[in-house]
C-alpha cells in the first residue's frame, strides 16, 4: 500500500525522528504513537491546527494517528519514512542515522516547539504510564472494545476548550479537500 497522496509522510517521519532522538535513538512504538498524538493535540490546542493531517482513531491502547501507525507497522511503503526510521523490530523503532535540525525541515518552529513541550511533559514516562495518561486525560478517546473508531477533529477541539471547534474542524476538512485535489493533479 502507498502513502495517501495528500499525506506528508516525510513530515510524519520527521516527527517520529524527533521523538526517537529524544529517547536515545530507539523508542517503543506505543510510547511513540502516544507522543505523536499528543504532539498533534498540543499543536491543535495552541494553534488550532494539527502538525500532521492524519486520521485520528481510538484504539484499545488510546488515541492514535492511524496513517503514521501504518507507516510504523510497514503497512504503507514510504522512502521518506525509510530514510529516517528503521523497520519495526518487535515493539520498537529507531533512527536509521543521526538526525540533526536540518533533517527536520518539514517542521516549523511552532511545530517543533509543540513537540518539545510534549517531550518535556511526557518524555520521562514509560509507554504504559503515557498510555494510561491518554486514557484518563484525552476525553475524545473512547474505548473501541478491541477495534478502532474515528476521532473527529471537532471532538478534539471541543475537549481542548475551543469555542469554535466546529469552524476549526471545517477549516481542516476544507484544507484536506484542497490538498486531495492538488494531489490528484500531481498523480
Amino acid at each position: 500500500m502507498a502513502t495517501p497522496p495528500w499525506f506528508n509522510d516525510r513530515k510524519a517521519a520527521q516527527v517520529a525522528a524527533f521523538f526517537a532522538k529524544q529517547e536515545g535513538d530507539h523508542i517503543a512504538v506505543l510510547k511513540l504513537m502516544k507522543l505523536i498524538y499528543l504532539g498533534d493535540r498540543e499543536h491543535m490546542g495552541s494553534f488550532g491546527y494539527p502538525i500532521l493531517s492524519d486520521r485520528l482513531v481510538s484504539m484499545p491502547h488510546g488515541p492514535v494517528n492511524s496513517i503514521t501507525l501504518n507507516l510504523i507497522d510497514g503497512n504503507i511503503q514510504s522512502n521518506s519514512w525509510d530514510q529516517l526510521i528503521s523497520d519495526r523490530a518487535e515493539y520498537s523503532v529507531g533512527l536509521q542515522r543521526d538526525v540533526g535540525d536540518a533533517d527536520l525541515d518539514e517542521l516549523s518552529d511552532a511545530e517543533i516547539s509543540s513537540l518539545q513541550a510534549v517531550w518535556k511533559k511526557f518524555g520521562k514516562m514509560d509507554k504504559w504510564t503515557i498510555r494510561d495518561w491518554t486514557h484518563a486525560n484525552c476525553p475524545e478517546w473512547e474505548d473501541p472494545n478491541g477495534g478502532a473508531t474515528d476521532i473527529p477533529y471537532e471532538r478534539v477541539f471541543k475537549f481542548l476548550g475551543h469555542a469554535d471547534a466546529g469552524d476549526l474542524a471545517r477549516n481542516l476538512d476544507l484544507d484536506a479537500k484542497i490538498e486531495r485535489a492538488f494531489a490528484s493533479l500531481r498523480s
